[in-house]
């Protein structure tokens, strides 16, 4: 089969979409990445998302109308990859859709998440059945629908002799622990959770350093120019109780968003750092939140931690990151032939494919949940019958 993956994550910053030809099943899963491109959203679209993001701005006739508007873009982005791709819409068999998260709230009496971007205006402007939904259903068996992608994880990149942690870093920051072989037979399992801030928090700093001429620190320039101020460092650490809690666990920008970046540059300035000095502590909060993370939760320290997403494209990052890691390897995943910022959509082209073959594709172990489960939802498009007929 061939599936478009599609993602909007929580930087919010556009759509990955991957074009992936899919055959077997796990765990004889063949994969190909065909293609892969990143649109922007639109200036306008990207207001209307963060004000969703906000409770005082996120109304429901504004997410009511943007429910639609981000389906109108997931479905562009879909036809511009089979384009690009050189395909015509017939060529392509599924689309698997995770959507723009505006809301999670992982555990509790209230637990739910929200992601918009209408399935059925996907499925009627492409003529492609289209699965989305994914995260409710785990949520619905007691697992707190994320993260998902570590089922993929622990299916293409586990090692028979290392033991490895896949890190993305988004938005948020999470990782999968993937035992190797010998750990497996002592009783580890793969598991994963949100270890935290990735990207989001280094944006909004960078946007404020810059008067919003700048969305993020490209390369980590700004970051790379100042000094971390380690007082201030060790204060932030030591007071966010979403450190110390135990995995299974799941954040978002419900708790490191524009509120949280706001009160971390006021307390920045009270201190007398400079744009470049808060842009070095910032992205230290990220790299320190995460190796503390391996110390505090994993059962050993990993030997390779491969890196997806933008923050794999952040020297400064990167470099804070194998410091305070080493002896371990940390290289980005492009090394082991996947495209660092097309991961997420690859994982939920895949995912897509295990829903349409009936198999589940959440990892318990991960999310929580008390038992796997089929993920998703499926609306028909125009070539939903013969893909029936194909299954027979």
């Amino acid at each position: 089969m061939r599936v478009i993956g599609m993602m909007s994550g929580t930087s919010a910053d556009g759509i990955d979409a991957a074009l992936v030809r899919l055959d077997g099943a796990p765990p004889a899963l063949n994969w190909t990445l065909e293609k892969h491109i990143h649109l922007d959203h639109p200036v306008e679209l990207k207001n209307e998302i963060f004000a969703g993001f906000r409770p005082e701005t996120g109304k429901v006739d504004r997410l009511c109308a943007l429910n639609f508007a981000l389906g109108e873009a997931f479905a562009r982005a879909a036809l511009a990859l089979i384009g690009d791709a050189g395909l015509q819409v017939e060529d392509i068999d599924l689309i698997g859709s995770h959507g723009q998260s505006l809301w999670h709230i992982p555990t509790g009496p209230q637990a739910s998440t929200l992601q918009l971007g209408e399935p059925g205006v996907i499925a009627e402007r492409t003529g492609i059945t289209t699965i989305h939904n994914f995260r409710t259903r785990d949520m619905a068996a007691g697992g707190q629908g994320a993260p998902l992608v570590a089922f993929i994880d622990n299916l293409l990149f586990s090692h028979p002799d290392k033991v490895r942690v896949l890190q993305n870093i988004g938005g948020i920051a999470n990782l999968t622990y993937l035992p190797n072989r010998a750990r497996l037979a002592l009783g580890d399992e793969p598991f994963a959770f949100d270890t935290g801030p990735g990207n989001m928090l280094m944006d909004d700093a960078a946007r404020r350093a810059s008067g919003g001429a700048q969305t993020y620190d490209r390369d980590g320039i700004l970051a790379a120019q100042g000094q971390v101020e380690e007082s201030l460092l060790v204060k932030w650490l030591g007071r966010e109780v979403y450190f110390e809690k135990k995995p299974p666990k799941t954040t978002g920008r419900e708790l490191f968003g524009a509120q949280y970046g706001a009160e971390l540059w006021t307390e920045a300035q009270q201190s007398g750092l400079s744009d470049a000095d808060m842009l070095a502590t910032v992205t230290a909060f990220t790299a320190r939140s995460i190796e503390a993370a391996y110390r505090q939760f994993l059962p050993v320290l990993p030997e390779e931690i491969i890196v997806s997403g933008g923050g794999a494209y952040n020297p400064t990052l990167m470099k804070m990151l194998a410091e305070r890691s080493a002896p371990a390897r940390v290289l980005a995943i492009d090394v082991l032939g996947l495209k660092s910022d097309a991961k997420e959509a690859v994982a939920f082209a895949i995912l897509a494919y295990e829903t349409w073959h009936n198999r589940p594709s959440n990892l318990p172990s991960a999310t929580g949940a008390r038992h796997p489960v089929v993920l998703g939802s499926i609306t028909p498009g125009a070539n939903y019958r013969s893909l029936l007929d194909e299954l027979v």
